[in-house]
């Protein structure tokens, strides 16, 4: 009798384990779509290209609304949810600095422009987020995935990927700006890719 009972308990945190691990999955594809189509809401707003240096609120700071580089495409995104990337980044740099990339002379760290320089996303995403296999399969690419590329003599760029599809229909649209404002584009494997990340705060 007691045995029967244990091995119904049992069964029953198993179902409920099971089932917790199946709801979670389920939040975290619907945060990764939530941020993709923050993401595309991006593109409804005319931006000019603009690399300059700007003093910033914080947290929450942001360049004027009409201005911005690739980086604020991915703040502006998680923005959308509730993820700040400048107050977590700058947390994270001004806690572990020595582990960031060094390429602007910096001693300390800059919380108007850490988190708009493509490799201290990628460190960032690195060591909060999930790195993801680099491939050239399409189906590898999921929405709501970050993805790095270097451009060639020491340039970088980031873009977030969208359930949109290419003509093709063989890979996810990419949003990013890369000079010509937020957009919309099939560039996924236009560039060499260094870095593939996913990251939600909320899974840490």
């Amino acid at each position: 009798m007691r045995s029967s009972i244990a091995n119904s308990i049992k069964i029953g945190l198993l179902q409920v384990f099971s089932l917790c691990i199946i709801n979670y999955a389920i939040a975290q594809e619907s945060f990764y779509q939530e941020l993709a189509d923050s993401a595309i809401t991006l593109t409804h707003t005319k931006v000019q290209y603009d690399p300059e240096y700007y003093t910033l609120d914080y947290p929450n700071g942001d360049v004027p609304s009409d201005k911005g580089v690739c980086t604020d495409v991915i703040v502006r995104a998680y923005r959308k949810l509730g993820i700040d990337l400048q107050k977590e980044i700058h947390e994270d740099m001004k806690a572990n600095f020595e582990k960031y990339p060094k390429n602007w002379g910096l001693s300390s760290t800059d919380r108007n422009i850490d988190h708009r320089r493509v490799p201290n996303l990628m460190e960032f995403f690195k060591r909060k987020g999930k790195s993801l296999k680099i491939t050239k399969e399409p189906h590898e690419y999921k929405p709501g995935d970050i993805i790095c590329w270097e451009l060639g003599n020491g340039l970088t760029h980031i873009g977030i990927l969208v359930d949109k599809k290419s003509k093709n229909s063989k890979r996810n649209l990419v949003v990013h700006n890369i000079g010509l404002g937020q957009v919309l584009e099939d560039c996924l494997f236009d560039y060499k890719i260094i870095g593939h990340f996913r990251y939600n705060k909320l899974e840490l």
